[in-house]
């Protein structure tokens, strides 16, 4: 196998579009089979086709400057086909514009603000007010006058404005710019505008230099009268050097300015306005900036078989729109093992041998111009053709950190033929949904399958016995957490996608089929087994509900945990059984989210002696606790020679080598990290064994030492899910929850109501850890702001007709939550809507999924309809799989009924149960929500 260097992202399968022109092109959708060692693997894709009415040769024939072949040969139907999409990053270089203008009325201005980069702008913008009186105002952002507001713009908190500028593209072949404008008038009593660009296809933030933008609107003095009037004559003041270029610019414009006003005729008892703005002149300055633009290049490769001298022959055809010079280093195999050789001669011209393990073929540009391509033709004694790309003698291009593998033969591997069919040994049949789910999942997973049967026959009691319900649920839960692994495993054979392309729910939903039974209950006593079942999966039993322990301020009396303790029997009382407790070690940071020395249990929260009195008390009282573990980052205790802070002590003394390479701030000696850096504190090289070990020695010894019964997981954005899994594995907690919060799609300051590519996220985090751990659904708490917020219910049922979050594909790994100490408590992050949170916990707690409901608001005024619904949802035994039916998306109300024993409705709209198939009693009747339940 050549060695090789993984490029940064790793390729996708986008939608794809070659270098013809956009007219002769059109997008469909249509299944894609992908053959993998006997094996046929399904999902969907977007391909381009070309126009039926295009020529033939300009699409597929080479050019020619490509190895002649001899079109005269009879050749077969495409036997593999594909092409791949190459997801690089660019650097592009723009400006971003600020110039001011008269208005259309001449008393007026008008302030513009524009950009010449692709992308989805917002301007996050506020204004510096003065008082009547002229004092200005400390607040240096703060909201503006309503009449000032572009549209568009939507209010954030209660000191900025968000505003999309608009995108004057008249075309995709134009140059890009956007801009917005804001009308300025003299009684605005502003002296200044601030605001930054955000991009929200990549989340980015622009300042300048480091700085928000400042645009001054007027400079005041004050007098020794306590006056405030302009400066007069063009000085500078104390602390002008300090500011940017740009800013320097635009004080120095506005000190012009009042010089020309100060010039005037004071005696004038009225000056002309056409007259006064003549004497001024119209502003424009350019500050450059740079931005990482997506590239989508592609792959293309096509096999064909043909007859030469009575030998059945390959002919590839590889062809790429990637820039500048562009390498093939290849090679054949005989078998599945994929083991590299090099081919006999024939080679194409200018091929050469690569350190004696592969070929090196270089592309040849197309006659055509656009783009390079290379033929091969090998023979029919070899299974599969292996490449990976070079560019520039400086990247590698590899597919999902694995050599391409394209195969050749048919007698390990099922032959692509059309859509919708397969051809094995020489028979076509058509593909059906039951033979899709046979070949690509049970088929793939024989082993898996047989472990499950074991599971079952195993802990079967004796004959005509009926198992007790907890014994069901542990088998249901085994049998789960093996298909989760069988789909991860299935799934990691595939491309991974974009954050722009989703599986479809049809495609995701073979573990989930496992996932949505729902628990049978034993109805006779059965006998005790003669021995218990170890469940490896930590999801709990199903029924959890999960109280979060603590706030920001938690901290701050240095005696939480003994606070914390006195209220343990009416947490239990309330119905938690689960309690999340703060991070326990020692840390740079008072809330204990900057870990130092594992092992030093001594935090602001209390001792290590008082913490595990607080666990074994919660365990009195009939509730599990989980630890905040924080995995990703670890503050160091040393600086290495550069004065960089990457060196540990403690029990746990690692050096950089446990930090990644790729981090900026800390300079590891790590390999690259596997997920988003977190740039407060050094980031784990979780690749590293000596790092894996530690870390599940120490999650061990929390679990014996303090008591743990499971984790909820610190920002696992920034490590690989499959990382967790190793540390669940050998912990082995009764449950787990991961932090995996990303932004949601937005389009000009709107929350779309497609949040597939989001919720899929992180899907893909949770079976990367193959089902081991559930996440928070961020989602469902996103969409539920944007709903109750605007009064837009009908968001709360996706296409499909489901619950539109992570809780609406799988359902028993989505920890629901409406606020937590991040969100909600002093930080305010994402805080809910306020005076709708009982609608939020009418919603989560009445719904599949694990609820969890944060310490602020159980102390608070809601603590009695709070406990009602606790009560509700345990009386009726709603579980996280409990089934969802929808009864109405509407603007002004969402209403659904839950496993037919429950029916809730929330918002101001009406709803009443329908009493056709159930008698409904009315629980609980609050401020725009109501809980019925179903009468026996």
């Amino acid at each position: 196998m050549i060695s090789t260097v993984t490029l940064e992202p790793l390729f996708h399968l986008h939608n794809i579009e070659t270098p013809i022109h956009r007219s002769k092109l059109k997008q469909f959708k249509k299944p894609f089979f992908l053959t993998s060692s006997s094996n046929l693997i399904k999902f969907n894709a977007s391909f381009t086709l070309y126009h039926p009415h295009m020529p033939l040769s300009s699409a597929l024939s080479p050019s020619n400057t490509d190895t002649s072949i001899d079109h005269s040969l009879h050749c077969s139907d495409t036997f593999f086909s594909n092409t791949f999409t190459i997801n690089t990053t660019q650097m592009v270089e723009g400006k971003v514009f600020v110039r001011l203008d008269q208005g259309k009325d001449v008393r007026n201005w008008e302030l513009t603000v524009g950009c010449n980069l692709p992308g989805k702008w917002i301007l996050h913008w506020g204004v510096t007010h003065v008082n009547d009186n002229g004092s200005l105002i400390v607040r240096e952002w703060d909201q503006p006058h309503g009449d000032m507001l572009p549209p568009g713009s939507v209010p954030i908190k209660d000191y900025a404005i968000e505003t999309p500028l608009k995108d004057l593209s008249l075309s995709a072949e134009d140059d890009t710019f956007h801009e917005i404008r804001i009308d300025l008038k003299p009684n605005d009593h502003i002296s200044a505008i601030n605001f930054v660009l955000k991009d929200e296809e990549t989340g980015a933030w622009y300042r300048n230099k480091g700085r928000d933008f400042k645009v001054p609107l007027i400079n005041y003095l004050k007098t020794e009268t306590n006056t405030i009037e302009p400066k007069r004559g063009l000085t500078l003041w104390p602390g002008f050097s300090k500011h940017s270029s740009f800013e320097k610019w635009i004080l120095f414009f506005f000190l012009m300015l009042f010089k020309s006003r100060a010039g005037q005729d004071d005696s004038s008892e009225s000056i002309d306005p056409k007259q006064e703005n003549d004497q001024l002149e119209g502003y424009n300055v350019e500050i450059p900036i740079t931005k990482k633009v997506l590239i989508n290049n592609f792959i293309s490769v096509s096999v064909k078989k043909y007859f030469e001298s009575e030998e059945v022959k390959n002919l590839l055809y590889l062809e790429t729109d990637l820039p500048g010079d562009v390498a093939l280093h290849w090679g054949v195999c005989r078998d599945d093992s994929r083991k590299w050789e090099v081919p006999p001669a024939p080679h194409p011209s200018e091929t050469v041998k690569f350190k004696d393990k592969a070929l090196r073929t270089q592309f040849k540009p197309r006659g055509n111009g656009q783009g390079s391509s290379v033929q091969i033709t090998l023979g029919e004694e070899f299974s599969g053709f292996l490449f990976v790309l070079k560019q520039n003698e400086n990247a590698w291009f590899k597919y999902k950190g694995n050599d391409f593998y394209i195969p050749l033969s048919s007698s390990s591997n099922l032959l692509i033929n059309g859509i919708g069919e397969y051809e094995s040994e020489g028979v076509k049949k058509e593909i059906t949904e039951e033979a899709i789910q046979k070949t690509s999942f049970f088929q793939f997973t024989n082993g898996t399958v047989n472990e499950i049967k074991n599971v079952v026959a195993e802990n079967s009691s004796e004959s005509g016995k009926v198992k007790s319900k907890e014994v069901q649920n542990s088998i249901l839960q085994e049998i789960e957490r093996l298909a989760s692994e069988a789909y991860n495993f299935f799934r990691s054979s595939i491309p991974t996608f974009s954050e722009a392309t989703t599986v479809e729910h049809r495609e995701t939903t073979i573990v989930e089929r496992e996932a949505a039974i729902v628990e049978p209950e034993a109805t006779v006593q059965s006998e005790k087994l003669t021995h218990d079942i170890k469940i490896c999966s930590a999801t709990g039993s199903g029924y959890e509900i999960i109280c979060q322990g603590f706030n920001w301020e938690s901290h701050k009396s240095g005696r939480w945990y003994m606070e914390l303790k006195e209220k343990a029997s009416e947490l239990s009382s309330l119905g938690f059984t689960l309690v999340w407790l703060p991070p326990p070690t020692e840390s740079v940071s008072p809330e204990g989210y900057m870990p130092k020395d594992l092992f030093n249990l001594n935090s602001r929260y209390g001792n290590i002696g008082e913490l595990k009195d607080l666990v074994k008390r919660f365990h009195e009282v009939g509730i599990k606790v989980l630890g905040d573990a924080v995995l990703n980052h670890r503050c160091a205790h040393y600086q290495n020679q550069n004065g960089i802070w990457n060196i540990f002590g403690g029990r746990l003394n690692w050096d950089d080598r446990a930090v990644v390479a790729d981090d900026p701030h800390f300079q590891g000696r790590g390999n690259k990290s596997s997920g988003d850096n977190f740039h407060a504190a050094p980031n784990i090289d979780h690749s590293q064994e000596f790092v894996r070990k530690d870390l599940k020695e120490w999650l061990c010894w929390l679990r014996k030492e303090v008591g743990y019964d499971g984790w909820r997981l610190d920002f696992v954005r920034g490590f690989w899910g499959g990382y967790v899994k190793d540390y669940l594995d050998a912990s082995e907690p009764y449950f787990a929850v991961g932090e995996y919060w990303d932004s949601l799609g937005y389009s000009y300051g709107e929350m779309d109501y497609n949040q597939d590519a989001h919720r899929q996220r992180i899907i893909d985090w949770i079976r990367a850890t193959s089902g081991t751990a559930s996440a928070f659904d961020v989602t469902t708490k996103g969409i539920l702001h944007s709903a109750l917020e605007k009064c837009e219910y009908w968001r709360l049922s996706d296409q499909e007709g489901k619950p539109p979050g992570v809780v609406g594909w799988w359902p028993s790994r989505a920890v629901t939550f409406i606020e937590n100490h991040d969100t909600g408590s002093t930080q305010g992050h994402w805080r809910f809507p306020s005076g709708k949170e009982m609608q939020g916990y009418a919603y989560i707690l009445t719904h599949p999924g694990t609820p969890s409901v944060f310490f602020d608001h159980i102390l608070s005024h809601y603590k009695t309809e709070i406990e009602a619904l606790v009560s509700i949802r345990k009386r009726n035994k709603i579980h996280c799989r409990s089934t969802v039916e929808i009864s109405k998306a509407e603007r002004d109300v969402y209403a659904a009924i839950i496993d037919e024993k429950i029916a809730m409705k929330i918002g101001p709209g009406h709803f009443e149960p329908s009493s056709t198939f159930h008698k409904w009693s009315l629980a609980i009747d609050g401020k725009d929500y109501k809980i019925w339940e179903a009468s026996s």
